[in-house]
């Protein structure tokens, strides 16, 4: 079942050369099943972090503390707006523009020592805020694509 929402966008899409450094804003990217966003370090076959997301609603809350905030800069590939990221579980799937689809595979992880944000300002939203997903079908994505939830897993209840 799909659950539309025209509200739901991506606001960027960034990549970095090397890991644990900041991303720069890209036109269009191309995620590649089972592999990430090319050109990305993240990106890896081996991982079930090959994207990450953000949303932009969680980048404000930063600036409210004083922190210069663009997309890129909690080195999230993909930057929404629109979307209810944090109630989201893993094992969700979104589509984002004409064709691709991930899965949600973790919320939130411990930053790297010496995280710059951290560093700066004595806080970092990416533990408790960014997603990561793998990628189950490849696409070209952009800022303006519709971010789509296709399905949420289902509660289970040991009684049944």
């Amino acid at each position: 079942m799909e659950h539309r929402s025209s509200k739901a966008r991506v606001v960027a899409v960034c990549i970095s050369e090397n890991r644990g450094t900041k991303k720069s804003s890209i036109r269009q990217g191309r995620l590649k099943e089972n592999f990430g966003l090319v050109g990305d370090a993240h990106a890896d076959s081996n991982s079930h972090r090959q994207v990450s997301l953000l949303a932009i609603e969680s980048v404000k809350k930063m600036e409210e503390k004083g922190l210069k905030a663009v997309p890129g800069i909690f080195a999230e590939n993909i930057t929404t707006e629109g979307i209810e990221l944090l109630s989201m579980k893993p094992g969700s799937k979104i589509s984002i523009g004409e064709k691709a689809v991930l899965e949600i595979t973790q919320i939130g992880k411990k930053c790297h020592s010496g995280c710059e944000i951290f560093t700066q300002i004595g806080d970092c939203i990416m533990p408790r805020e960014g997603l990561f997903a793998r990628v189950i079908c490849g696409g070209m994505v952009k800022k303006n694509d519709t971010i789509n939830i296709l399905t949420e897993p289902s509660l289970k209840n040991d009684a049944d």
